[in-house]
């Protein structure tokens, strides 16, 4: 079943952390946004392999937008 990784605010994409077919485990930092000049991870909610990036650094994001899908395990 995949997962959809939302963000959780607004802002840019500042830094992308994973890559297309890497596993991760839960809690690990899949990217990094910027907002109100604050730095906020973005963390797998559980085990999988990235299967979609759907954004790129510099990109501005809103709450609720996909960013990554992961394939859980």
């Amino acid at each position: 079943m995949d997962i959809e990784v939302e963000a959780q605010v607004t802002g840019n994409v500042w830094k992308i952390e994973t890559a297309v077919g890497a596993r991760v485990e839960e809690e690990d930092i899949l990217l990094v946004i910027e907002s109100m000049k604050m730095e906020i991870p973005v963390e797998a909610p559980g085990a999988g392999r990235v299967v979609e990036i759907r954004v790129r650094e510099g990109q501005a994001v809103e709450e609720g937008d996909v960013l990554v899908v992961l394939a859980g395990e």
